[in-house]
């Protein structure tokens, strides 16, 4: 089909985009803790830091060739390094220095090479810096992802030891702290700790757009729309929200169909990648937008962008409404690789065009909202006839039937099931030793959220402490990208050392800032089946 956009509208959005870019926040924090790496087959990864004393420890002695040390700055931080390297003696030759920055023990402590990851072994940060003429300030250009530093003087000269002082990391994003409002009296302290680990978490993603990880990718993913709503309850920062949604319009394909990822440098461009469940998710993220904003402007603006995603949704559905795999999309929904998805991608569908339907009836466009409830409906019943074993009481997916949380979960959010069904759906797989379980916390928490829609909010919570409440156990300062606790080397990308700190940026803690007696959060617009969410203290318990 012809591109439904013309080029003028296009450079419209995308300037929209741009004036919309939102101003960094930066703060300084420097290094606490001297530590050093130690073996451990039951820590996570196999390795933990033990205490070598204040950081201060550094720079009250010299330095020779081979020697190093590791900087620990408490927590998780994203921006840049700076610090100061003099000679003690005469310097009569360049000080060459290795450095690793480290988001987990790890990073710090294994060798990277040799590298056999997937991805570019250029994520990795390590740099080799040669200073000729100590002192010297030095100033590093590239922005890291951290909590470790590990320096290496890599050589010096016979006449002369290295010192170094003034460590510094600018952090930056676009999350103004003054903007949380504190959790209320009475929500427990882990939570509490998970709140304070979310929000880093966020916090430090977001940067002039919502970046997929700072240390990883650096770029924004369409899954902004599950993450999209941490901000608005939190740092309410609705500009960045604002030019994501406007990035991905102006650089949608010629068919209309938005990227699922969008580079901002050296110019905005879309990837190469269009990931099939990741279209049906932007009616949500404009509908929450709008709901939370208040600007229905840029609703209205945006309307035919989301319309054009559902027409191209609906072409994937066969004669009873139940959704085949055309074969030329990339279909997520999960980094585990043995999921069988078409039971899921039902699911999400079915979200995608419940939340446009929620849409058009604000942008008071009945016409539309009504030609998709026949369509939702043959959705809902193919669900139910072809995908739904009476036998075992859960959705199951592809030839070999297989039983997955991630069916049920998106069944549920798609509300192809709902109330009471829904609760005995969820509690069924729970009990499943055998059903396929997520190892993405974003798809953790989209369980979270199945539980609290069926009325199971206290295993929602222990399913906040389980999985979460994991990740501080082993050292988290911010939520890591994928997290198995059976399987803690798990990697998408064939090396576990360059996996991300984040999970998919944090949307599994939407749920975090409800809690509390005295709080309601209207979350019908992500959510639209479900008209308020109140967490008591029973809720915690």
């Amino acid at each position: 089909m012809n591109d439904p956009f013309d080029a003028r509208t296009r450079q419209r959005w995308l300037k929209i985009a741009e004036d919309a870019k939102p101003k960094l926040h930066h703060r300084e924090a420097r290094p606490l803790r001297v530590v050093e790496g130690l073996r451990n087959p039951v820590a996570h990864q196999h390795w933990e830091m033990l205490d070598k004393g204040p950081a201060s420890s550094v720079w009250e002695r010299t330095w020779r060739g081979g020697e190093s040390f590791i900087l620990d700055f408490g927590v998780h931080l994203v921006g840049h390094v700076s610090f100061d390297v003099a000679a003690d003696g005469i310097a009569d030759a360049p000080v060459r220095l290795e450095l690793i920055f480290g988001e987990i023990a790890a990073e710090v402590c294994e060798p990277f090479d040799p590298y056999s990851g997937q991805m570019s072994r250029a994520w990795l940060q390590d740099e080799v810096l040669t200073i000729d003429l100590p002192p010297q300030h030095v100033a590093l250009p590239r922005r890291y992802a951290f909590r470790y530093l590990k320096i290496t003087v890599a050589s010096e000269s016979a006449p002369f030891s290295v010192r170094f002082d003034h460590f510094l990391c600018r952090t930056v994003s676009s999350a103004d702290e003054a903007a949380v409002e504190p959790l209320p009296p009475g929500v427990p302290e882990d939570l509490r700790v998970m709140d304070e680990v979310s929000r880093r978490t966020l916090a430090n993603c977001m940067q002039t757009v919502f970046e997929d990880g700072p240390k990883r990718d650096r770029r924004l993913w369409m899954d902004l729309a599950v993450c999209a709503p941490v901000n608005h309850v939190t740092f309410r920062q609705f500009d960045l929200t604002k030019r994501c949604l406007y990035l991905f319009a102006g650089l949608s394909n010629a068919k209309g169909i938005v990227p699922a990822c969008v580079y901002e440098a050296p110019q905005p461009h879309a990837g190469n990648d269009f990931i099939l469940d990741y279209t049906a998710l932007f009616a949500g993220a404009l509908l929450d937008y709008a709901e939370t904003s208040g600007d229905w402007s840029t609703a209205d603006d945006l309307w035919p962008v989301v319309w054009r995603q559902l027409e191209m949704l609906q072409t994937h559905l066969d004669d009873n409404g139940l959704f085949t795999d055309p074969g030329d999309w990339w279909i997520f929904i999960d980094w585990e690789p043995r999921l069988h998805k078409q039971a899921a991608v039902q699911g999400v569908i079915l979200y995608g065009l419940q939340t446009a339907a929620a849409l058009a009836e604000k942008l008071n466009d009945p016409t539309r909202a009504a030609s998709l409830r026949p369509v939702i409906e043959k959705m809902k019943r193919a669900a139910r006839e072809f995908l739904f074993s009476r036998e075992k009481g859960v959705f199951v997916s592809g030839p070999e039937k297989q039983i997955s949380w991630a069916s049920q979960i998106w069944m549920i959010l798609g509300r192809a099931i709902e109330g009471d069904e829904a609760a005995r759906v969820m509690r069924s797989v729970q009990g499943m030793p055998d059903a396929l379980k997520p190892v993405n916390p974003g798809l953790y928490h989209l369980a979270v959220q199945a539980l609290c829609v069926s009325g199971l909010e206290n295993d929602g919570v222990k399913l906040l402490r389980r999985y979460w409440g994991g990740m501080i156990e082993r050292g988290a300062t911010t939520f890591w990208e994928i997290y198995d606790s059976e399987r803690p080397f798990l990697s998408p990308y064939g090396n576990y050392l360059v996996n991300s700190s984040y999970p998919q940026l944090i949307r599994e803690f939407f749920n975090i800032h409800l809690f509390g007696p005295s709080r309601h959060v209207t979350v019908a617009s992500t959510w639209p089946w479900v008209d308020h969410l109140r967490f008591g203290s029973s809720a915690g318990s």
